[in-house]
């Protein structure tokens, strides 16, 4: 359904439902915003351009805390770099409650480690960063796992002979293996056909996610359920990816040896066992499937975007793809495989990722928060389960921490001396205790695709580098780079 006919539909049934209702009702103290009208919320104020610009125009307004009623329910808005660090970091647990996205609500129903709450969400969350340690987060293992799937991927590339090509499933096939291998103890060839087919479902998914139709059904979910519309879509591409996870289970139960666990299933379906006499258990199948869809589809998503927003940002800026390579062949040469060992002699290349994952802004509005008590914040009172949206965008953007928040410069995160400087503002990946944790693999990934990539190869586009456009496709929940074509030449 066209977004234009979504937003009449919502304003028809808005306007009929003025007639049965008043204003809403006042939610404790909370910040100042515009005022809402029953049911419609602020629909009125929202920009064509979707949430995060509507956002970013009324923080001019009311500065960086304000109210937003997204239909009929009211959003605390955090921006900027101090507000978001004060309430996810500061007041860590009272806003480690997880929101929800709606037109994903129906298929993950606060099951799985990403969007579930309380003890549920604490105890998925201590064995899941446990479970993938034992498998290979932050250990050796899975540098090797990395290293591995980098070689295959200049096996790959080697083959396209400098033909330019596009990078979407390559990337999402090298990204979604390393994933794979810990959770399903297995990785997969970039021509399997069932792979392919996951990999497409969530590329869709994610892109569908962050369309302007999405961004309208947060607002009206409620009523827009009814109707088709791109939350069926992504209902429909989300059942297909669990069946595919339920049968794995079951094929990993059949074979399943107690005493040598092969990866995050096996040792679930362990824990499962060992708590079946425990009727308050959270290690049933349905935490197992979902917690399972969300390190998958997340721990795919995620990297590979920002690798496709990394080359198109060399292609753009090719001079700093040469100091790179500079670097590159200073420290590490072209005879041996890049080391995460590396990253500490390698501050360009390092400053330089900071600055794709900057500029990429890959989730921009963050993925909801909610109080889970009662909650004084610079003098207002979010009464408890109250949602927040931690506008990430705007610290990667902050002009406060970053001189040019607006423009590719890796001299963002170097000192005077060319070292490596942190920036309280950089949170590609949240703050607090809803950190994205699976931060350390992604930022493994990113440093040892990178760099063997450009070891490898050096990167052209038919296009002068002025006239790369790098808009995106779409811009909700997540940003999507544009689709394009580039060439890799080996050196």
């Amino acid at each position: 359904m066209e977004p234009s006919v979504l937003l009449l539909l919502a304003l028809l049934l808005g306007f009929l439902l003025l007639l049965f209702r008043g204003h809403p009702k006042t939610h404790g103290h909370l910040p100042p915003g515009p005022r809402p009208l029953p049911i419609l919320g602020n629909l009125l104020q929202m920009d064509r351009g979707g949430l995060l610009n509507s956002f970013m125009q009324l923080r001019e307004k009311y500065g960086d805390v304000f109210t937003v009623y997204l239909g009929p329910r009211p959003v605390v808005i955090l921006c900027g770099t101090e507000a978001i660090r004060e309430a996810l970091v500061d007041h860590a647990e009272a806003f480690s409650g997880r929101g929800t996205i709606a037109v994903i609500k129906p298929v993950f129903h606060e099951y799985g480690v990403i969007f579930s709450n309380g003890e549920r969400w604490k105890t998925l969350r201590r064995f899941s960063l446990a479970t993938m340690s034992d498998f290979g987060m932050g250990k050796r293992s899975v540098e090797e796992r990395i290293q591995e799937e980098a070689q295959c991927l200049v096996e790959e590339l080697r083959k396209s002979q400098g033909a330019p090509l596009d990078t979407t499933f390559l990337f999402q096939c090298i990204t979604a293996n390393i994933i794979c291998s810990i959770v399903f103890g297995e990785r997969f060839d970039y021509k399997d056909r069932q792979f392919l087919r996951l990999l497409e479902l969530f590329y869709c998914t994610f892109s569908l996610l962050s369309s302007f139709s999405s961004q309208v059904f947060e607002l009206f979910p409620g009523f827009l359920k009814y109707f088709p519309g791109t939350h069926r879509q992504i209902s429909k591409n989300l059942q297909e990816i669990l069946e595919y996870i339920g049968h794995n289970v079951e094929k990993h139960r059949a074979t399943l040896d107690p005493s040598a666990p092969r990866d995050f299933i096996d040792t679930y379906l362990l824990r499962m066992e060992k708590e079946k006499s425990n009727q308050h258990t959270e290690f049933h199948h349905q935490n197992l499937v979902i917690s399972v869809l969300s390190l998958f589809f997340a721990g795919t998503e995620t990297s590979s975007t920002t690798l496709r927003y990394g080359f198109l940002l060399m292609l753009k800026f090719p001079h700093v793809a040469e100091k790179v390579q500079k670097e590159i062949d200073q420290v590490i040469g072209s005879h041996r495989l890049p080391t995460l060992d590396d990253r500490i002699k390698m501050p360009y290349t390092e400053a330089v990722i900071h600055e794709i994952q900057r500029l990429a802004d890959l989730i921009p509005i963050g993925v909801p928060h909610r109080v889970i008590k009662d909650t004084r914040f610079r003098g207002y009172l979010l009464p408890k389960n109250t949602e927040v949206y931690p506008i990430l965008s705007s610290a990667l953007h902050d002009p406060r921490f970053f001189e040019q928040p607006d423009t590719f410069n890796p001299d963002h995160f170097l000192d005077a001396n060319g070292a490596l400087k942190k920036n309280e503002a950089f949170m590609p990946f949240s703050t607090g205790k809803r950190i994205c944790l699976g931060e350390g693999i992604a930022r493994n990934e990113l440093f040892l695709f990178f760099t063997t990539i450009l070891q490898n190869f050096s990167v052209s586009s038919t296009m002068a580098p002025k006239d790369i456009d790098l808009t995106p496709k779409e811009c909700g929940i997540g940003r999507i780079p544009p689709t394009y074509q580039i060439s890799f030449l080996a050196r």
